[in-house]
């Protein structure tokens, strides 16, 4: 419990140290988001906010794990500096697709296949490393029902590849309102430091112990990050830390070996993708018509009159409640003995 605290306030001092300093400087860079003509008016107000604000949580969380490293030493450090890895390879696609926006001076960077094809290589590549350091069955347990069934390795690969990138996506997708993606992963990291400690406790893992400390160290560089993302934002993280925190979040859960546990931890970065999906379904099968009044389903609460605050504080609050059960179910799953 004390390495993961240290982290945490490593990780919140550095990110909100680190962040007047990066504002100030794309500001004069004039680096800034470019907002969307086809999504809500009012957004326009936003543009050219400082945006890439994912390397002050990267930074932060980065820096408390290079501590980490120094004050608690390497052991059990393999599956939290593989799951890094990954999300730093996820974040520097985000920084070449912010990037390219920055050139072309509009909100549209890398194509989707580009970007689908560079995120399925990472996800591929992970999934390889973590089999064959032996860090990885392909054990699946349904969470709550302690049901367990083993899939062939091959489809478990497949599948689990495109678990990776949906979720890289999802995320990403959730990150469209000041405050949404960062005040809801960070409560998702709460969930995987928690469990991690927990399951350390019940079977006496010191690699479980020594991972929890990579969620805490990426809960305070959130929590360093929200001072200055909360609406009215003046950072944005950008794809640059969208991606990143995608790929915490699937690695994560891939770590502590219940991938599914994404499902219930992950409701809200599942709604946002599936109301995407009917959306652009529906869209294509009836002729132009919409359920919703526009996709990913925080601009249809805007436009349903919501504020921002309003809606992200409903997001923050289904992630607590989701993570809290999802918790429990872990320790019904795995019982102190």
């Amino acid at each position: 419990m004390i390495p993961s605290l240290v982290v945490f306030v490593i990780a919140f001092a550095v990110s909100a140290i680190f962040a007047p300093f990066f504002i100030k400087t794309m500001r004069r860079l004039k680096v800034g988001q470019k907002i969307l003509e086809d999504g809500p008016k009012w957004h326009l107000k936003k543009q050219n906010i400082p945006t890439m604000g994912g390397f002050i949580f990267f930074l932060g969380t980065v820096a408390a794990m290079a501590a980490a490293l120094l004050l608690f030493g390497t052991e059990g450090c393999r599956q939290w500096l593989l799951v890094l890895g990954m999300a730093t390879a996820f974040g520097l696609i985000g920084f070449i697709d912010d990037w390219h926006k920055f050139k072309k001076s509009q909100n549209k960077g890398l194509s989707a296949r580009q970007k689908f094809l560079l995120q399925l290589a990472v996800a591929i590549l992970f999934i390889t490393l973590m089999r064959t350091l032996d860090l990885l069955t392909p054990v699946l347990t349904i969470p709550f029902l302690n049901v367990t069934f083993e899939l062939p390795w091959i489809v478990y690969f497949v599948f689990m590849s495109f678990v990776i990138v949906g979720v890289n996506n999802a995320v990403n997708l959730t990150d469209g309102l000041d405050g949404l993606a960062a005040s809801v992963t960070l409560v998702v990291m709460a969930f995987f430091t928690f469990a991690a400690l927990y399951l350390a406790n019940a079977h006496s893992d010191g690699v479980m112990q020594a991972f929890a400390m990579l969620p805490a160290a990426v809960c305070g560089a959130l929590g360093g990050f929200l001072i200055y993302n909360f609406n009215p934002a003046r950072v944005f993280m950008g794809d640059t830390g969208s991606l990143f925190l995608g790929g915490l979040v699937a690695g994560m859960a891939f770590a502590i070996n219940l991938p599914l546990i994404l499902i219930p931890v992950g409701l809200v970065y599942l709604i946002e993708v599936l109301s995407d999906i009917i959306q652009v379904t529906y869209f294509k099968l009836s002729g132009g018509k919409r359920v919703f009044k526009m996709a990913p389903i925080h601009h249809h609460f805007e436009l349903c009159g919501y504020n921002e605050r309003q809606i992200v504080a409903v997001a923050f609050f289904i992630t607590v409640v989701m993570c809290v059960l999802s918790y429990f179910g872990v320790v019904w799953l795995n019982p102190i003995a």
